[in-house]
């Protein structure tokens, strides 16, 4: 049998430095960006690495120190990368790839500090996404560092969602905030009187607004909404007591209680009177799916920045760690190599890696979607209110036409690439907007869900990659703090089980299952032009699930109750959890295949490119084969799991060989007792087990496509002991570039 050629090995010599990363996360000819991060980077590796090493960790209070660092903020631009120009920020346009960046950045060294910035730009969000000009202006002016000339003090502000115990976290959709009318006269603007009781605010110890749902608590006005409160209304703004965190200690949370008397002009969107009603203009989920659908993005990169930044204190760690001992003498392998003689030490390393490598492509293309996407939306929005169409239900009948449109352009694409009807569907605004939504409904929440899930359980494994000192208060990274920190992160702006009910909406979706198909058949286009990357074993890994998903949706359990329901939970939560594993995977391979075409144009990049290049194809080659292996597992689980085994009643035997008959058979076929798996004696005796062989109905399908995605696993060991031998080489700088 042929085996693919495998060309020269090149080795990467140093760590993949900013030149690659640019390219690959799409921000080389970003000098804006550029500098963002730069500067991003300053903070965290200057002024927040000193916090966390001088103990600012230890407190729950919000300290001098603290406050500081929101000042440092402000100084290096990250407080104005959310504002536009004219609001006082210096980045035109979307801001979701800014605001991942700099969330990554400050995350490399402490998810508290990253926190601290991002809460900011979530109090904002509902006022950015649904606000009113006014509101806008206003706000983001406030929160922008002053300009030159100015003598003021920037706004902070905080989003309160949740409600306090008994009530936290119980559903987005309940609140027991509440709005009523403290005062309406003839002809004048109503003012309303607000009852909040947040739980996990962030930022609270010094916000000076509040962007908090409440519901309605008085028949004059309709439904639920946002409504912006500051700390200098009439009444009580209440900071609460500190949160004691084990996490997250940079960042200042707390419980609030607020009881204001506000204008009406502060419902976030504005609002409308009908019949003596104020009708908000947004309800409060209609605000926050705007908000979250972007903001989650950000807080999975964070998990992902602690991934990659645990990689060279690790190797540090592994290198050095008998030195000193009498029997490591300088020059010699234990000397030299240290743990890293051994593969095991190396291969779970490499896990590590690959984790971080693939969570920060699927974070990162996220970001990327959305800047994309935002714009479209607001042309989406326009075009459909030219034609009269307003509303969500309204917005969804209309739509409907533009999705056929867009399977129908995936499919030109793909068979008739030349065909005039393309070019035209490929001009059409809502088209292009449909594909682009499907797509974000599914990337946004696999962002959060898997990097923050699989993530904070691969930190673990980088923890104790660093034996005893992993747990210790100076452990170089930060490491233990980092891996608690991501429990947190999992829980951010909804847990696990939130980001898993979405997708298992949003993955059923017509258009999303038509790009998935173009996507496997991408990948095996790919494989064949870059056989190293894994792109193979994950385009039939691809097809099972794939497969899966369809024979789910069809099939019934014992009882004749439907497998793929919203209750079974079972079912679609898993097949969520498998999707994303392909998503990850995916994005990783098409960021270095983004390297490997676009890096020989960069100067910085071009010097070991092949070497680098080599290396991060087979970290995906290696992530595939995790992929797999998790869509094997799940998906066989599901598809057999849910089917009664047999046992051994009369009813069963009927597919059963007697021995005897199996003696006759013989004679005229031999070999047959070969195949013969549950044979009965004459007595009724039986092969001791539950029952007989259980069979599936349309297994065989499922069969060979998981029997071909274990043959597609060939070469992922080899492209792992290529990985491991080039993590026991790379050189690192001589120590950390933040303090211990």
């Amino acid at each position: 049998m042929g085996t693919v050629a495998i060309p020269d090995v090149k080795t990467m010599l140093t760590l993949p430095g900013d030149s690659v990363r640019q390219i690959q996360w799409r921000f080389a000819d970003r000098f804006d960006l550029q500098m963002l991060v730069q500067s991003a980077r300053s903070v965290a590796r200057g002024t927040v690495a000193r916090l966390v090493a001088a103990g600012e960790r230890n407190t729950h209070e919000w300290t001098p120190g603290k406050a500081a660092m929101l000042e440092a903020f402000d100084r290096a631009g990250i407080t104005a990368a959310f504002m536009e120009p004219e609001e006082g920020g210096f980045i035109s346009g979307p801001k979701n790839l800014a605001l991942a960046l700099c969330a990554f950045e400050l995350a490399w060294v402490d998810g508290g500090a990253a926190t601290a910035s991002l809460a900011s730009f979530l109090a904002l969000s509902p006022i950015h996404e649904r606000g009113t000009r006014q509101q806008v202006t206003r706000y983001k002016t406030l929160a922008a560092p002053p300009q030159a000339g100015e003598d003021r003090k920037p706004w902070r502000g905080a989003f309160a969602l949740t409600e306090p115990i008994p009530y936290v976290g119980v559903d987005t959709g309940m609140l027991s905030g509440k709005v009523s009318v403290a005062e309406w006269k003839d002809g004048e603007e109503p003012w309303l009187q607000v009852e909040k009781r947040g739980r996990f605010i962030t930022n609270i110890a010094f916000a000076n607004f509040v962007t908090a749902a409440v519901n309605s608590n008085d028949p004059r006005i309709k439904g639920s909404c946002v409504v912006i409160l500051e700390d200098g209304d009439e009444g009580s703004f209440d900071r609460g007591t500190p949160t004691k965190k084990l996490v997250h200690q940079l960042s200042s949370t707390g419980d609030p209680i607020f009881n204001l008397k506000v204008p009406a002009s502060r419902i976030v969107g504005g609002y409308t009177v009908k019949d003596g009603v104020i009708v908000p203009n947004f309800n409060h989920g209609e605000v926050i799916e705007a908000v979250f659908r972007r903001t989650r993005v950000p807080v999975g990169l964070m998990t992902a920045a602690k991934l990659l930044s645990a990689v060279e204190p690790v190797i540090r760690y592994q290198r050095e760690r008998f030195r000193g001992a009498e029997g490591a003498k300088p020059g010699s392998i234990r000397y030299e190599q240290g743990i890293q003689q051994r593969e095991d030490a190396l291969h779970r390393l490499v896990d590590v890696w690959a984790t971080g490598e693939a969570a920060t492509s699927l974070g990162f293309a996220a970001a990327r979607l959305f800047d994309t996407l935002d714009p479209l939306e607001k042309q989406k929005t326009a075009l459909l209110e030219e034609r009269g169409v307003q509303g969500g239900r309204a917005e969804m009948k209309a739509l409907k036409e533009s999705e056929q449109r867009a399977i129908e352009l995936l499919s030109l694409r793909a068979n008739n690439p030349d065909s005039p009807r393309r070019a035209a569907l490929e001009t059409d605004p809502l088209v292009e907007y449909v594909l682009l939504d499907a797509e974000a409904n599914v990337i946004c929440p696999a962002t959060k869900l898997w990097n923050t899930g699989h993530g904070a359980n691969m930190l673990r494994e980088a923890v104790s990659l660093m034996g005893g000192y992993g747990i210790t208060e100076d452990c170089p990274g930060f490491l233990a703090n980092k891996w608690m920190d991501a429990q947190l992160e999992a829980t951010y702006e909804g847990p696990e089980a939130v980001q898993r009910r979405q997708l298992t909406v949003t993955m059923t979706s017509e258009v999303f299952l038509a790009q998935f198909r173009t996507w496997t058949a991408e990948m095996r286009r790919i494989a064949s032009d870059h056989p190293g990357t894994g792109a193979c074993t994950l385009a039939s890994a691809m097809n099972l699930w794939l497969w899966t998903l369809g024979y789910l949706q069809k099939s019934t359990d014992p009882d004749g109750g439907k497998l793929y329901h919203g209750q079974r939970q079972g079912v679609t939560f898993a097949l969520a959890d498998a999707l994303c594993w392909l998503l990850a995977s995916r994005y990783q391979i098409l960021d270095v295949l983004e390297l490997e075409a676009r890096g020989g144009s960069d100067a910085v990049a071009a010097e070991g490119l092949t070497g680098t290049v080599q290396f991060l194809s087979d970290l995906c080659h290696t992530q595939a084969a995790q992929a797999a292996g998790e869509v094997s597992r799940i998906c066989g689980e599901l598809v057999f799991g849910y089917n009664q085994h047999p046992a051994w009643s009369d009813e069963a035997h009927k597919g059963c060989f007697l021995s005897s008959e199996l003696e006759f058979y013989e004679e005229t076929m031999p070999g047959i007792t070969a195949f013969a798996v549950d044979v009965l004696e004459a007595d009724g005796s039986h092969p001791l087990k539950a029952g007989p062989c259980a069979g599936c109905v349309g297994s065989s399908e499922f069969l060979r496509l998981q029997n071909k995605l274990t043959t597609c696993l060939s070469g992922c060991r080899l492209a792992k002991d290529r990985a491991a031998e080039t993590v026991g080489k790379v050189m690192i700088p001589a120590a950390l570039d933040y303090p211990a």
